[in-house]
């Protein structure tokens, strides 16, 4: 199993273990794990990421393309946009959403949140600037 493979399963297996909650450099940290199908394979796939709850719309949450920095975006990125919709695990419930992504100045505004309650998000858009702008989807309860 490839290292981001691995730590991805190690992660998935310690949210599922202790109600939506994992540990080290994500203790604390608001986590969900998106369900996404490969839009060339077919294939579900899962993938751990934070997200912002922001306002007072409990079905409505904030997920980041980060890919920690990197150049590309994320494939769960490119697949949930493709498909318009997914499903999400969060804390010990899971429901199906539908996804859309913010662009312009609603993007810049979610954005700055996260950065400003996680500053690993402002060095990621740093370490983008000029290559890609970090996509930002809403995911809301179908």
């Amino acid at each position: 199993m490839s290292e981001p493979l691995d730590w991805n399963a190690k992660t998935i297996a310690e949210f599922r273990a202790n109600e939506g909650r994992v540990g080290g450099v994500f203790e604390g940290a608001p986590m969900v794990l998106v369900h996404h199908r490969g839009r060339i394979s077919g294939r579900e796939r899962v993938t751990p990421v934070m997200y912002l709850p922001l306002g007072t719309d409990p079905d409505v949450i904030y997920v980041f393309a980060t890919k920690g920095g990197a150049p590309t975006n994320p494939d769960w990125y490119r697949n949930l946009a493709a498909a318009g919709d997914g499903s999400i695990e969060r804390g010990t419930g899971s429901y199906k959403v539908n996804v859309r992504e913010l662009t312009g100045a609603e993007r810049d505004r979610i954005y700055a949140e996260q950065a400003r309650r996680y500053p690993g998000f402002a060095e990621y858009e740093r370490q983008t600037a000029g290559v890609r702008t970090i996509p930002v989807l809403e995911l809301r309860r179908a």
